[in-house]
């Protein structure tokens, strides 16, 4: 059965989404960005909402053509949005002037790009010196003892007088980082940043950026490498111009990407305290459960013993498929664990139902999975169904 997705909402305007003191680093509100083309508008961001803490290190995933780099651009101010508000430290970026633009980035913001985009004139050192001739006051001396601090965190000490074709590409990379890091900026955005490296140059990178967000720089990395981005803090999952619920993603992989846009528009949330019982067994449950913070723990009733606890389940996993599957009482209790509260997403019956009439493959693993589970409580219950 193929399923007829709606046609996309556009939300109303935000007034405004201004950070406190204690919010976000950065905040989108209502993010919409179209260009104009010969057969009309071509929407490319559906009203993002999104928000990164300082010290976080995001990875931005998503297929070529998803709106990745275009977000990116957005916080940047390389790119304007056609509507809503892009705040960055308190700074209102869709308001500034192109001047004030320039200075506010060059004092904020450390840009690593895919193709380095190192002058080629210009040797490694004065690459990484350009930016502070913009922003800083320090001397030509200070500038160029800062250049060689740089070069030497990175490993390039050696190379600081050769022209960036007179290196390898990893080492391009690196004195790019460098540069990025030339006015000692707060937020480090990276546009692919290993995408033309291989894969030994590529963790090197990786690390280096682990180390700087140890040291309390914020990154947003764009990546299509998806054992990198297992690595970072958190991602974001970017299908079609829209966010998509990463745990949907993790949780049922193989939707399509309308359809996890469709999940994640009929996700609700909960939040149950430590302890508190989500599912008593012998009740009906007409939810399905997504764990996005914490842990559950699944018990079963035992003839003349007390309840036995039979799994745990954390973060992406899943569980209340077995009665909307089959039909009936619930089988098993699941409560959050005693240690902590738990944060589940939530899809009702109806939008549960949808998504496995419209993916035969992810209907197959969520039948297998309550098959496997309820194999695993008959056994517990010492054969007894």
């Amino acid at each position: 059965m193929t399923i007829p997705w709606f046609q996309r909402k556009i939300g109303a305007p935000v007034d405004t989404c201004q950070p406190g003191e204690d919010e976000a680093m950065i905040r989108l509100c209502g993010i919409h960005k179209s260009y104009k083309t010969g057969v009309g508008d071509f929407q490319v961001l559906k009203g993002l909402d999104l928000e990164f803490k300082a010290g976080e290190f995001v990875g931005i995933i998503g297929k070529s053509g998803s709106g990745k780099s275009t977000l990116v651009n957005m916080i940047t101010g390389i790119d304007r949005p056609t509507t809503g508000e892009v705040w960055v430290g308190g700074t209102p970026v869709h308001r500034l002037s192109e001047g004030q633009m320039a200075v506010w980035r060059g004092k904020n913001l450390g840009i690593v790009f895919q193709f380095f985009q190192l002058l080629p004139m210009l040797s490694l050192v004065d690459n990484i010196m350009l930016p502070m001739d913009f922003c800083s006051t320090l001397t030509l001396r200070q500038k160029r003892e800062r250049a060689m601090q740089l070069l030497e965190m990175v490993e390039l000490t050696d190379h600081a007088h050769k022209l960036p074709s007179a290196v390898s590409g990893g080492q391009q990379q690196r004195a790019a980082i460098a540069r990025a890091l030339a006015n000692d900026p707060p937020v480090i955005l990276a546009d692919e940043p290993t995408g033309n490296l291989d894969s030994k140059t590529a963790a090197a990178v990786f690390a280096m950026f682990q180390k700087l967000v140890a040291e309390g720089k914020t990154i947003i990395m764009v990546t299509h490498d998806s054992s990198l981005a297992q690595r970072v803090n958190r991602t974001v999952l970017i299908a079609d111009g829209e966010i998509v619920n990463e745990y949907v993603a993790r949780a049922l992989p193989t939707l399509t990407d309308d359809q996890m846009i469709y999940a994640t528009r009929e996700l609700s949330q909960q939040t149950f305290p430590p302890g508190a019982p989500i599912i008593r067994e012998g009740t009906s449950c007409d939810d399905f459960y997504i764990i996005t913070r914490g842990k559950v723990a699944v018990s079963l009733r035992r003839p003349d013993a007390a309840d036995v606890v039979v799994a745990h389940m954390r973060e992406g996993q899943y569980f209340g498929e077995i009665q909307l599957l089959h039909g009936g009482l619930s089988r098993a209790t699941v409560r959050a664990t005693e240690n902590s509260p738990v944060d589940l997403a939530v899809l009702d019956r109806e939008a549960f139902t949808r998504l496995m009439e419209g993916s035969v493959s992810t209907r197959e693993a969520v039948v297998q999975m309550a098959k496997t589970r309820l194999a695993e409580n008959i056994a517990a219950r010492g054969g007894r169904s």
